[in-house]
């Protein structure tokens, strides 16, 4: 089963297209786990169990781990997702971006040690830096195409000589000549509704993994109206306002009652 069926399944049986970033910071860890990095693994495995049945897919962020050298317990969470919800496909949002060696080591890395469905990646270093991913049978690559953050206007909206802006020749070339085994994906910002709808055109059945609902201030009704087709999944990503629901020993509960909450806004605004 590859990426895009694995997507399929889950939003199936889990009627859901919502996303759970995992992006764990001991500052905000709940009660006495507070500024403790070992306990890391069981602050994200906690939400895990309590929105498993809730979600289209899980998304650790790997900087959040490296940086409190948590890598381990990265590996311990991917396998601890694969237990629990099989069902559920594992993004691991590392937004890599070389060429050769480089890159074939980032997607060992992606799919041998950590285990993942799927990868971010950067395709501003172009084909060649993506084409290793896609050595790994079924696994996602997703590509930044449009970005959440005010700042990726600053390339992405830049226009090239053919007329085009430049996430709108991602998204082309995504949807085409590059998507040559069928395994890439596109991120999108919820912040930018218009560009969704852009991008959908130009990339109708590719997944898109939309970043933004929730702390950012994306709009999870727009979302789903510039996005979602039958036939073409979104992952409509929300970390922080699940992960830190509440602060105290009810902070699975809370995490659970967020997203089911923007779950089932998001399903709202699908067109029957």
């Amino acid at each position: 089963m590859n990426f895009t069926q694995q997507l399929a399944r889950a939003e199936k049986a889990n009627d859901s297209m919502l996303c759970v970033g995992l992006d764990p910071d001991p500052a905000k860890f709940p009660g006495s786990w507070k500024d403790d990095p070992n306990r890391i693994f069981d602050f994200c495995a906690t939400i895990v169990d309590a929105t498993r049945d809730l979600v289209i897919a899980f998304k650790p962020q790997i900087a959040y781990f490296a940086a409190q050298r948590a890598e381990d317990q990265l590996e311990r969470l991917i396998a601890h997702i694969h237990k629990v919800a099989p069902a559920v496909p594992v993004i691991l949002d590392a937004k890599r971006g070389d060429i050769g060696s480089t890159a074939e080591q980032y997607a060992r890395e992606a799919f041998e040690r950590y285990r993942a469905d799927a990868v971010t990646l950067s395709p501003f270093m172009g084909f060649d830096s993506i084409e290793p991913y896609l050595a790994y049978d079924g696994k996602g690559a997703i590509l930044l195409c449009r970005t959440s953050n005010p700042g990726g206007a600053d390339l992405q909206a830049q226009t090239l000589r053919n007329g085009d802006q430049l996430f709108e020749y991602i998204a082309r070339l995504a949807a085409g000549a590059w998507n040559r085994s069928g395994q890439l994906a596109l991120v999108v910002g919820a912040t930018y509704p218009a560009e969704i709808e852009r991008v959908r055109a130009l990339a109708p059945t590719l997944p898109l993994l939309i970043p933004g609902v929730g702390a950012q201030g994306g709009d999870a009704a727009e979302t789903v109206r510039a996005g979602w087709r039958p036939d073409a999944p979104i992952i409509v990503n929300s970390s922080r306002a699940v992960l830190y629901a509440s602060r105290g020993e009810n902070f699975a509960a809370a995490a659970r009652a967020v997203a089911q909450a923007t779950r089932d806004a998001l399903n709202q605004a699908r067109p029957a």
